[in-house]
């Protein structure tokens, strides 16, 4: 079995952007985001030391 994909949430947009953030300082590659998605989330994605694909997700209450 091979890992694709996995995911995080966390509370808030600021979460997500200072998860961000801290990844890209510590030399991880940004591949997408930060982001509002169309269906209200907040998210961006990277890889991990083993090349899968981490995303890390909030909803956006924002707009709700």
């Amino acid at each position: 079995m091979y890992l694709r994909q996995v995911a995080f949430g966390v509370d808030s947009k600021e979460e997500v952007d200072a998860k961000a953030k801290e990844l890209q300082s510590n030399g991880f590659q940004i591949l997408s985001g930060p982001r509002i998605t169309g269906d209200g989330y907040n998210e961006f994605e990277t890889l991990d030391p083993d090349n899968n694909r981490l995303e890390v997700t909030s909803k956006n209450l924002i707009n709700e």
